[in-house]
């Protein structure tokens, strides 16, 4: 029998393009010439304007995503959690659009209130607080401090005062394994984060902190890990964290107003990819955190969360230039001007992306390759397995999507190449956010001769 294939069709054409775009910024369309413009500035304009690797960040993507939240959660406290990608551009963002932040430093914590974030929409964690860092936050006077390991309860106490008051809550370990590598589950006992509820160590904790008058605990926290695109741990740890919540108003009368579920929220880094369903997600919490609380005879506490991924990761693109093409042995490695000193996240946790041929159009069959960074080590890997036209040569710019987070927020300075820059993208204009760390910078630091 004889197959018969139609010719495309604009719609198919079209329809293709979008499947291939699924993963860039909404804001994302192909010019005439095959270059990809998003926000309305052609990503080949970016490279030659600013160099490359350069990191491109669509403000609008990164709004909407906000709003996206706000629709799904509208009685929720919504935290962005800055770890996932923070400068003052992005703190303003958040300021604007209603949220409040999630920190982890006094890094953090001083670039968003220098900004004129609020301090009281700020909560700061993290399982090894360094005194600079409670310092700062009481200094600021940030909103809630969440209580990670016993030892801060009497460090934190003390540093308040006798005078002080603080806002806290505990970090309560679950008991659940979710997220998409072994390295980003912090839901189960074995790892670094959080007092756990088996043992009874998380109602330990809380008991010490009753005891302490400056120290008002407001809920409990848990954060299950990152990645996550199914609704079900989340219900699972909803159900824990009400158990927990019941035995302690049994035993003190407490009553907590708020019970922060964290984040981890998962998205598509490549097309076809799954990603947590918000709505379901918002539906479902919802339903399961009042079900529980009218079994165990308490009122239904504010709920928080904490998306960081799931607003910065779509709306950035790391932009970089070919400088070679290697064929070895069956493989092709198109080597790049960048690598696991601006994304280290392949080398971690085995993350795969779908990287773009832009600022030109090329007719040759796709083939697959292995996108190289340029740094010394075997593991310095962009993308395996990725598929780029046969004919990608030295001077091509490639593109990567879903790269706004987790990207220069783990940059580091590996053979001193420097950290890329952030340019952001709207409504056709392109403006710096955060300026290329040069070779003045590394010089500078380096004090000793």
């Amino acid at each position: 029998m004889t197959t018969v294939h139609e010719p495309a069709t604009a719609t198919d054409t079209a329809a293709t393009t979008a499947a291939g775009l699924s993963v860039w910024p909404a804001s994302s369309t192909e010019t005439p010439h095959g270059d990809l413009a998003v926000g309305g500035v052609p990503l080949a304009e970016i490279a030659d304007r600013f160099g490359t690797p350069v990191y491109v960040l669509d403000e609008a993507e990164v709004r909407d995503r906000c709003r996206t939240y706000r629709d799904a959660f509208p009685d929720a406290e919504v935290l962005y959690a800055a770890k996932a990608f923070l400068c003052r551009a992005m703190a303003h963002w958040m300021d604007e659009e209603g949220f409040g932040l999630d920190v982890c430093s006094a890094g953090e914590l001083e670039l968003a209130v220098t900004t004129g974030f609020p301090p009281e929409r700020i909560v700061l964690h993290g399982n090894a607080k360094s005194p600079r860092d409670l310092e700062t936050a009481l200094r600021l006077g940030v909103g809630r401090i969440v209580i990670d390991s016993p030892s801060e309860i009497a460090r934190l106490a003390a540093a308040v005062g006798p005078d002080g008051h603080q806002k806290v809550m505990v970090r309560v370990v679950p008991g659940i394994s979710a997220g998409g590598h072994e390295r980003i589950r912090t839901g189960t006992g074995d790892q670094k984060f959080g007092l756990s509820i088996t043992g009874g160590y998380a109602a330990h904790a809380i008991t010490r902190i009753l005891d302490q008058p400056r120290l008002e605990l407001t809920g409990l926290h848990c954060h299950l890990g990152s990645r996550i695109t199914s609704v079900t741990p989340y219900l699972v740890a909803v159900r824990r964290m009400v158990g927990l919540m019941s035995r302690l108003n049994e035993q003190h009368g407490l009553i907590l107003p708020e019970l922060d579920l964290g984040g981890g929220h998962g998205i598509a880094y490549r097309p076809g990819e799954p990603a947590l369903d918000l709505t379901t997600l918002a539906r479902r919490v919802r339903a399961e955190l009042t079900a529980a609380c009218a079994a165990a005879g308490l009122p239904v506490p504010r709920l928080v969360i904490e998306p960081g991924r799931a607003i910065a990761g779509p709306a950035g693109i790391a932009v970089y230039r070919v400088l070679s093409v290697k064929h070895t042995d069956g493989q092709v490695f198109v080597a790049v001007d960048g690598g696991m000193s601006d994304n280290p996240r392949p080398a971690l946790y085995d993350v795969r992306y779908a990287p773009r041929l832009i600022g030109r159009r090329s007719t040759a069959d796709l083939a697959r390759v292995t996108v190289a960074g340029r740094h010394c080590e075997a593991g310095d890997i962009l993308a395996a397995d990725a598929e780029l036209p046969a004919d990608i040569r030295p001077g091509d710019l490639v593109g990567v999507p879903v790269a706004g987070a987790y990207h220069l927020s783990m940059a580091s300075g590996y053979n001193l190449v420097g950290r890329p820059p952030v340019v952001a993208v709207r409504d056709g204009q392109a403006r710096l956010l955060v300026r290329r760390e040069s070779l003045d910078d590394i010089r500078r630091r380096d004090v000793g001769l």
